[in-house]
């Protein structure tokens, strides 16, 4: 009776496979070489919160079943950002403080991309991104914001064109930040 707390769950698997591959792609070089985002704690952060809110974005359209994934990966992410905060000495008194604006950043961020990507053009996304990953005012970078906007839309159009059944299994992919050509980082209201 007492053995099944040592049994690995495979839905934990799954979940901790598909924060990872999310994580990994947040830390990839490109981002923070080729588009400018700060290699800083906030920075990082920024990215991670980005990556998982396309995932989750993703998984809101699919049944529930699949769906529920999207609950586990959130509480995943929370997790990890719980442990982040104590590993960087915050005490334990303070980090509820700090998860509950961690929270509204995550939901204020899901809002505003998710608007944003839904807009006819790249405009809402880019400012978005100045505000958020870059801390500027819009129009305040040079390219940074527009090539990593354009990189968001590839990494939904891929997203969406992965199935559920793969999600749930952890088979996650990202298209490659750096090898995105000339015209995948043209702003999407750009003519051709």
């Amino acid at each position: 009776m007492m053995f099944h707390f040592f049994r690995r769950n495979p839905a934990n698997h799954s979940i901790a496979s598909l924060y990872g591959t999310i994580v990994a792609q947040a830390r990839a070089a490109p981002f923070y070489r080729i588009c400018g985002v700060p290699d800083t704690v906030n920075g990082r952060f920024e990215m991670v919160l980005l990556h998982t809110v396309l995932v989750l974005r993703r998984l809101e359209s699919e049944p529930p079943p699949v769906r529920r994934i999207g609950q586990a990966l959130f509480d995943r992410f929370c997790a990890d950002m719980d442990g982040s905060l104590r590993e960087m000495g915050i005490g334990d008194l303070a980090v509820p403080a700090k998860m509950r604006k961690i929270g509204e950043a995550f939901y204020g961020r899901q809002a505003a991309y998710g608007a944003a990507l839904a807009a006819g053009d790249s405009e809402p996304l880019v400012a978005a991104l100045e505000r958020n990953v870059y801390g500027t005012q819009a129009g305040a970078l040079g390219p940074g914001a527009s090539r990593l906007a354009a990189y968001v839309r590839a990494a939904a159009a891929q997203l969406a064109d992965q199935s559920g059944e793969a999600l749930s299994r952890a088979e996650l992919s990202f298209p490659d930040p750096e090898r995105l050509s000339a015209a995948d980082l043209r702003p999407m209201d750009a003519a051709p």
